[in-house]
C-alpha cells in the first residue's frame, strides 16, 4: 500500500467496518453519491465487505493522521459471466476530510490494484450532482461514456447517473487470459 506524510492506505479489516458504516451512512442520508436511501447497519456493511473480499476484489481504507477517513473497493460490475473482466469502483470519504486528497489517493491505489488483477475495464458510476467525483475520475484517465438522465429519485428530485470507464491491462485490444 502507499503512504504520504499524512495519508496512509491499507487493506480494510473488520475493525474498520463501524467507521466505514458511519462514513457511508452520512452519504446515504445527506448526499447523492449513492442512491441508497436507508443507511445500512454495521452488520450489513460487514456482509457486503465479506461478499466483496471473498470474491477476490480489493477493499482499502485511507487513514489521515491515524484516523480512518475514507474507503474504496472494486466490485462486480454485472453478474453475468461475460462481465468478469470488468469491475466497478466505489469511493467514499468522510465529510470532514473532503479536499485533503483522500479520494485521489484511494482512486490511484484502486487503479494500481486493478492493474494487478484480471480486469480490463474499470467502470465508475456516479451522479450528475457529484462533480468532484467526475473531476477525480477524469484526472485519473477515465473517459465519460454518457449521462442517463433522471435515473434516480432522491430528496424529492430526479438525479442523473454519469458513466465513466478506464481501460487497463490492454483493455479490449487483446484477449484475456483464462
Amino acid at each position: 500500500m502507499t503512504t504520504s506524510p499524512t495519508i496512509r492506505l491499507r487493506l480494510t479489516t473488520l475493525a474498520d467496518i463501524p467507521t466505514i458504516q458511519a462514513i457511508y451512512a452520512h452519504h446515504v442520508l445527506h448526499g447523492t453519491a449513492t442512491f441508497e436511501e436507508d443507511a445500512p447497519s454495521v452488520e450489513e456493511m460487514e456482509r457486503r465487505f465479506h461478499q466483496i473480499t471473498n470474491n477476490g476484489y480489493p477493499y482499502i481504507v485511507a487513514e489521515y493522521e491515524g484516523k480512518v477517513c475514507g474507503y474504496a473497493y472494486l466490485g462486480v460490475y454485472r453478474t453475468r459471466r461475460a462481465y468478469r473482466f470488468t469491475t466497478e469502483n466505489s469511493i467514499y470519504v468522510d465529510k470532514d476530510y473532503a479536499g485533503k486528497g483522500i479520494g485521489d489517493a484511494l482512486l490511484k491505489e484502486l487503479i494500481r490494484l486493478a492493474e494487478n488483477g484480471p480486469w480490463r475495464l474499470i467502470i465508475a458510476v456516479t451522479t450528475g450532482d457529484n462533480s468532484a467525483s467526475i473531476h477525480l475520475h477524469k484526472k485519473h484517465g477515465f473517459t465519460l461514456v454518457g449521462t442517463e438522465p433522471g435515473t434516480g429519485f432522491k430528496f424529492g428530485r430526479w438525479i442523473d447517473t454519469v458513466l465513466m470507464y478506464k481501460q487497463i491491462n490492454g483493455g479490449n485490444s487483446t484477449l484475456p487470459e483464462g
